[in-house]
């Protein structure tokens, strides 16, 4: 972890410890990057003013590169010690990582639709058609979203058959549907089905 200070307003030194990007936080990572470097007056060295004078960005541009490439790990790093400039940098971090953020945001919204979509087939056993909704569990997981229990249990037990009707109803009266977990909810459908 990075420690840069520099002479923010007033001359006061903060030293800040720069958070490290992996492949999976570039979200996080840039607003706390950004309110770092805004906080030590370097911001304007990424995103310059149209008054700021180039010789005070020049000044800026060291460090907050510095800043900035203390906190990549090392695979990334390497793919932008060529940019000169932190302004560089950051815009090549960007290209990279918001791109791949909308490419999982819209795995996650089709996956969403997948799951709204899912529903017991005529004959499947209950077990298979359990193991589709855990299997959208891990698929979120995958793309770092959770899938909680209560989405689970609550799409288990309105898309059973009707001959698990009786059993939906006795959960759902004698069970906080929000708090039950789901393989409770599985067993006690298994329970009366057998």
């Amino acid at each position: 972890m990075a420690l840069v200070s520099h002479g923010g307003a007033g001359g006061s030194t903060v030293p800040l410890s720069c958070p490290v990007l992996t492949d999976d936080n570039y979200t996080i990572w840039a607003i706390k990057v950004e309110a770092n470097l805004d906080a030590q007056g370097l911001w304007e060295a990424v995103v310059p003013a149209e008054d700021a004078a180039a010789a005070v960005i020049a000044k800026k541009d060291k460090p907050a590169r510095a800043y900035l490439l203390g906190g990549l790990a090392e695979d990334i790093l390497l793919q932008v010690s060529s940019k000169k400039t932190v302004a560089e940098v950051w815009a090549s971090l960007k290209a990279r990582f918001v791109g791949a953020d909308r490419v999982r945001a819209a795995r996650l919204s089709m996956l969403r639709g997948d799951f709204d979509r899912l529903v017991m087939a005529a004959g499947e056993a209950l077990d298979v058609y359990a193991g589709k909704i855990s299997g959208m569990a891990a698929k979120y997981a995958s793309l770092d979203a959770t899938l909680y229990d209560a989405e689970m249990v609550k799409k288990l037990l309105d898309t059973v058959p009707d001959d698990l009707y009786t059993a939906v109803a006795g959960i759902e009266q004698f069970c906080d549907v929000e708090t039950v977990c789901f393989d409770e909810v599985l067993g006690r459908l298994k329970a009366f089905q057998e």
